[in-house]
Order: structure tokens, then sequence, then C-alpha cells
């Protein structure tokens, strides 16, 4: 059966819904929106995921995101403000900007959409405190037939072939210092509800609002090349479908990292990435070992490229983030 173990649609059920990453820390604009420009640079993120390989209706999810900071003026450019007649207002330094496009796949079920986010961040002494708020359109598709497993008379109703095109927004919050963070941030606000078929209310396909909290400290001995970063990801929806990633991972000069991860719906996910110039790279491997593993036991793959702008200081000496 197609459908089983990749999505259920009736009201009553609940699957994967949202895109699932095991690098989040890599690029936490995907759960959180208060994310964007937080760091004060530019980053690109480029995401490729394949879940439960050698299984041909498994989740696929791919996301091209990019976000930014619009830092206060350049002393050069405010130099030829005070010459210029024309009175412009100054950038705060305090906004950011943010966008990701992405398609996810989930057995019959198709999502593919686009995300604008802006950003406020207040500066407090050492700490700064980051607020967020998206809104997404996503073009949903679904191709369900009686051949898919349904058999009962209720579940019928699910059986069709429809196309939607639904709004959607998420809001967050991120608290963060120079070597820890911690957020909270809700997605799928409107609940948007889709309709089968000869369905009804009762047997929509809903997304359900979900909730992540995120948290993460770095600790790193005075002039040691050698880092750790234990983390954690919380997740539940309406329903109170709780879920938890317990990550750690290692430094080395900041150029190299290993890291682990146990999830608690059943996976263990080892990560390994580097960096080079302005450039990174990180790869990480789910090993199922729930019922998942009866329909493939490749486990899971994810390949992340990224490119951050603007972490020189000695180039951006403006740089001023706050």
């Amino acid at each position: 059966m197609v459908v089983v173990g990749v999505v259920c649609l009736t009201g009553r059920a609940m699957a994967q819904q949202q895109p699932l990453y095991s690098q989040y820390m890599l690029d936490a604009f995907l759960v959180n929106p208060a994310v964007a420009g937080a760091e004060g640079v530019t980053a690109i993120n480029l995401t490729a995921r394949q879940q439960w390989m050698g299984y041909s209706d498994a989740p696929s999810t791919y996301a091209l995101s990019a976000q930014t900071r619009i830092l206060k003026t350049s002393f050069r450019n405010r130099s030829r403000l005070v010459r210029s007649r024309v009175r412009r207002r100054r950038p705060s330094g305090k906004v950011g900007l943010g966008a990701f496009v992405f398609n996810d796949n989930n057995g019959r079920i198709h999502r593919t959409g686009f995300q604008g986010t802006y950003s406020y961040h207040i500066y407090m002494r050492d700490y700064q405190l980051s607020f967020g708020a998206s809104i997404s359109a996503f073009q949903f598709k679904a191709n369900v037939t009686s051949q898919d497993g349904y058999t009962q008379e209720n579940d019928m109703l699910l059986v069709g072939k429809t196309s939607k095109f639904a709004p959607d927004a998420n809001v967050g919050v991120l608290f963060s210092g120079n070597n820890f963070y911690a957020g909270l941030s809700i997605t799928s606000l409107f609940q948007s509800s889709i309709q089968f078929g000869g369905g009804n209310s009762e047997t929509a396909y809903r997304l359900l609002r979900q909730y992540y909290i995120v948290g993460g400290y770095r600790y790193q001995p005075y002039r040691s090349d050698y880092a750790i970063e234990p983390s954690i990801l919380f997740t539940t929806t309406e329903r109170l479908q709780l879920n938890a990633d317990f990550n750690v991972k290692g430094y080395y000069k900041d150029n190299y990292w290993v890291g682990v991860s146990v999830r608690t719906s059943g996976a263990v996910v080892t990560m390994i990435g580097m960096k080079y110039q302005q450039f990174y790279f990180g790869y990480a491997y789910d090993y199922n070992f729930s019922d998942v593993s009866n329909i493939s036991s490749a486990g899971s793959h994810e390949l992340m490229i990224g490119l951050k702008l603007g972490d020189s200081a000695r180039r951006y000496r403006w740089l001023n983030r706050f």
C-alpha cells in the first residue's frame, strides 16, 4: 500500500506533515523565522533530503533558503549622506529578512511553496532577543486512488485527485548569546484543510499547527581548538504528539565537526561536516529502528551546502550588527 506508513489522510490520524531536517543546527532558519539575520551575516543554504532509501514513495525534501541582516550604514556611506542634500532614514541595524523555497514530497502528497520572513533584533548588552514572522504560500497536490489500500467506506471518501493553493504563516522568538541560543516557533498557523473527492469536513486533510522548542550551548575551553555543542529540539502538534532530538556535536578549529543525534520517534543520526573559506558542507545519515525499518533498511540521507558572507571583520570593518 502506497500511503500506509507515509501519510494518513483522515482527520483522526497524523503522520509526518512538516518537512523533517536532521541538520537544522546549520540552518535553524528552516524551523524558526526569528533566526533570519540573527548572526548579522548573509547566509544561503541548500538542503536535499531523501528518507527511507529503497522505498519508492518515501518522503523527500528540497529547500533553498537565504537570510540576511540590514546592517547600519557604513562610515563611507554616512559621509556621502552628509554631503547629500537628500535626507534619508538610516537603517537601524535591527531588521532581518529571509526567504526560502521548498518542495516536499510525502507519498502521494506534494507541496511546493515559498516563504518570506521579516525579523527584528533587540540588543541587550551581551545578549540578543529576536522576533520573526513569515508569510508563506504553497501548492498542495495529491492523487489518491482506490488501489492505495482504502477499503472502508469512510476512507473511500478520500480517494481522488486534488490541487489547491493555500496561504500559511509562521512566527518565532529567539534568545541568543555568544555561546548559546534558545527559541520557540509555531508553524502552520492557519491549519489549512484540503478537501478530497466526495469527502466532508470530518475527513478533510488538515495541516496541524506545529510547535518547535530549540536550544543549544557551545563549550570551548580557553585557547582550545576543540569545542563541544549539545543541543535539543522538541516538537509537538495540537494533538500533543511529542517528539524530541537530543544532539551533540564536536568541533575542531570551527572547520570540521562530527555529531550524533537520538530521535525519540525511532532513529539515530550521525553527522559530519567541514568549512572551507566561506563555504560549508554537511552530511547526515539517519538509521531507523522503528517500524519504518520494515519498509527501508537503507536509512535516510541528507546533504546541506551553505555559503556565508560578511563574517570577516577584516573585510567588513564597518560591520555593526547592533
